[in-house]
């Protein structure tokens, strides 16, 4: 395939170009960028035809900060006709077969949200006739490719595929997430869908478990804090603000009024240190390089308030220093992954472990 369709949130467009050009250079894929600011999608149009393939496969949608969710596509299919629309695109997707389930979706905007209804009534008959006509299975299976119908505006759509282990399990790269009735903020579900994506499933018991004691700096008025508690943690809570009184009745929280940048916790055996300060980006990443330095927990959440311009420039900047930082102080088992998670706005989430991961 020609295109990799990238998508993003809304006004980072840019963002997201500028990112997925350094990447495809990094393979040797030449090809430029194809996007309009507020689309919330970007479209990679490579030289060669099958390089999108490549990028698709080679390029790891974790590793992308910008990118919610990609997929290697045709050429923009346009003038779809009303009276057929399903035969075009089962044509465009003549090379794929047996694919193992279909998402028919359209970018993050209000305008193309007006799409949505169309979309859900549409999947039903495309879905037929795709298992009718060998490209994608009977029974959805979770191994095999993902066929992409992504409509960007009335009767044009990209179609494509992604891999199953290349993909994000969300249509649009969007996880569902509903705010809990009892939770002191909506910046709750910044940290819920962090440690959803940050750490595999299968990992969540025993590095996101009960009774393991926790550090949130910049906690008021808790709406992290209340993430961990939830999850039967210990929570050291820091901030000079007041707490949200029911967290402070589970008995799980301590309150510190201090300064997140001047406290020192008291006791060392910390498994998680979170942080949502609004503050320049990198004065909250050398404090937890110093957190790090000096031993102080083995995991980290931590979000960047991103600035006005070169967006992509700046966390890769930060990214890098703190990488460096780490080595030079002899901690040399870590990892660092970034990204622009749908619950946060401009702001990027990273994750910092300092235990070897299963494949080190």
């Amino acid at each position: 395939m020609i295109n990799l369709f990238l998508f993003c949130r809304a006004g980072y467009e840019k963002d997201c170009a500028a990112e997925i050009q350094v990447r495809a250079a990094e393979l040797d894929v030449g090809g430029f960028v194809k996007t309009n600011t507020n689309d919330a999608y970007v479209i990679f149009q490579c030289f060669q035809a099958g390089d999108a393939d490549v990028l698709a496969k080679q390029i790891s949608l974790d590793s992308l900060i910008f990118t919610r969710q990609m997929f290697a596509a045709k050429a923009l299919l346009k003038g779809l006709p009303e009276h057929d629309r399903i035969g075009p695109i089962v044509e465009a997707l003549s090379e794929v077969q047996y694919a193992g389930e279909l998402r028919v979706e359209t970018p993050d905007t209000n305008e193309a949200k007006e799409l949505s209804n169309f979309c859900r009534k549409f999947t039903v008959p495309l879905r037929q006739s795709l298992r009718k006509s060998g490209n994608l299975l009977d029974k959805e299976n979770p191994k095999r490719p993902i066929i992409h119908v992504c409509f960007v505006a009335p009767g044009q759509a990209y179609v494509g595929i992604s891999l199953s282990n290349n993909s994000s399990p969300y249509f649009m790269g969007i996880p569902r997430l509903k705010i809990p009735s009892d939770a002191p903020s909506r910046s709750t579900l910044k940290l819920d869908e962090a440690l959803i994506h940050f750490i595999p499933e299968e990992e969540q018991e025993t590095r996101v478990s009960s009774g393991m004691k926790a550090v949130d700096l910049g906690a008021c008025p808790g709406g992290w804090t209340y993430q961990l508690v939830r999850r039967g943690m210990f929570v050291a809570s820091v901030d000079n603000g007041p707490m949200d009184e029911k967290l402070m009745e589970t008995g799980q929280v301590k309150h510190y009024q201090a300064d997140g940048f001047r406290f020192e916790p008291p006791r060392k055996n910390i498994t998680w240190l979170v942080c949502d300060m609004i503050e320049k980006p990198a004065r909250v990443a050398e404090l937890v390089e110093a957190w790090a330095i000096n031993g102080w927990f083995k995991e980290a959440i931590f979000n960047l308030k991103l600035p006005m311009k070169a967006r992509y420039k700046e966390v890769s900047t930060i990214l890098a220093t703190m990488a460096d930082i780490l080595k030079e102080n002899g901690i040399k088992e870590f990892t660092i992954a970034a990204k622009h998670l749908y619950h946060d706005r401009d702001e990027v989430t990273v994750h910092l472990c300092l235990r070897p991961s299963k494949a080190s």
